[in-house]
């Protein structure tokens, strides 16, 4: 997925700062493999211009398709040099566990990248959907620059204690999921069929009955969308860029006007009065249903 939004630095407090540069977040799960092969190929001739960020922590089952948790040390390096191989580069700008690994203390997983660091594979070091005093942990034995969890309108759980850390310890955040997998657009409407290869069709935040009441939310957006001659989608994108400085949504498409859109979510400026709006629009929607099934949730937040 590729955006338009940061070059990560040590240079202000915060480690993750807006540089204008391309960012691209992949990892060896998506796909597996291809994806990386595809961002490679597309970015080995502007290397030197963008930023690619990359995952390790999974094993595969022989068809590819059985994920399997895995931050052993000697697994971090292979998947670091399977990575290195595909992306077409000598160095990965920022390297994230993608879910915390429990048989893996993650004061090993944060010393083997610190060793990556120093050996320049990689600069910078992430995680992925991890819990508080996990990222504390690891932020002793090797700073951490950014951390990717999902974030929304419509997912606000890291309000409570990630913002609050991530601030205190001066680590950028990159919301995944930032436009609710395309809930918050107002594209998806009740009746909405999901096909069986779409991960929403797995969903309960997409079942349809809580789409017929998460749809106040939406509405609310839209309305709000409308009055600044905005989309929905760029209010969703606009309100997380208000939030701190330091935050770095990616929101994904397969389209070019999409992309478009997106982008210029950056130039939309949400005074206080359309902050205060929508906060109200928060307190009067309760969101209806899991954002994942059980099995999912149980990997993140750890």
């Amino acid at each position: 997925m590729a955006q338009p939004l940061a070059e990560f630095s040590q240079a202000k407090s915060y480690p993750l700062e807006i540089q204008e540069r391309p960012f691209f977040d992949t990892a060896e799960v998506y796909g597996p493999y291809l994806n990386e092969e595809v961002v490679g190929e597309a970015l080995a001739p502007v290397r030197d211009q963008v930023v690619i960020a990359t995952k390790f922590g999974f094993t595969f089952g022989d068809d590819n398709r059985q994920q399997i948790l895995n931050s052993r040390p000697e697994h971090i390096r292979r998947a670091v040099e399977g990575s290195l191989m595909r992306l077409r580069t000598g160095v990965i700008d920022l390297l994230y566990q993608h879910r915390v690994d429990p048989d893996v203390p993650i004061e090993d997983v944060a010393g083997t990248v610190k060793d990556l660091i120093a050996e320049g594979k990689v600069k910078h070091f992430g995680l992925s959907e991890a819990g508080a005093q996990t990222i504390r942990r690891a932020h002793a034995v090797q700073s951490v620059t950014a951390l990717q969890s999902e974030y929304s309108l419509w997912w606000r759980e890291p309000e409570g204690e990630i913002l609050p850390t991530l601030e205190e310890l001066g680590i950028g955040f990159v919301p995944f999921s930032p436009l609710g997998k395309g809930f918050l657009t107002g594209a998806i409407k009740e009746g909405a069929t999901f096909g069986s290869d779409d991960f929403r069709s797995k969903v309960p935040r997409f079942a349809p009955a809580a789409i017929k009441a998460n749809q106040a939310l939406v509405d609310l957006l839209g309305q709000i969308a409308k009055d600044k001659g905005v989309t929905a989608a760029q209010i969703a994108l606009a309100w997380l860029l208000a939030r701190k400085p330091w935050i770095v949504p990616i929101p994904g498409t397969t389209k070019l006007n999409r992309l478009e859109e997106n982008v210029g979510a950056a130039s939309v400026e949400l005074f206080e009065a359309d902050l205060s709006r929508i906060a109200g629009a928060l307190h009067e929607v309760k969101i209806q249903a899991d954002r994942y099934l059980a099995a999912l949730q149980a990997r993140v937040g750890r």
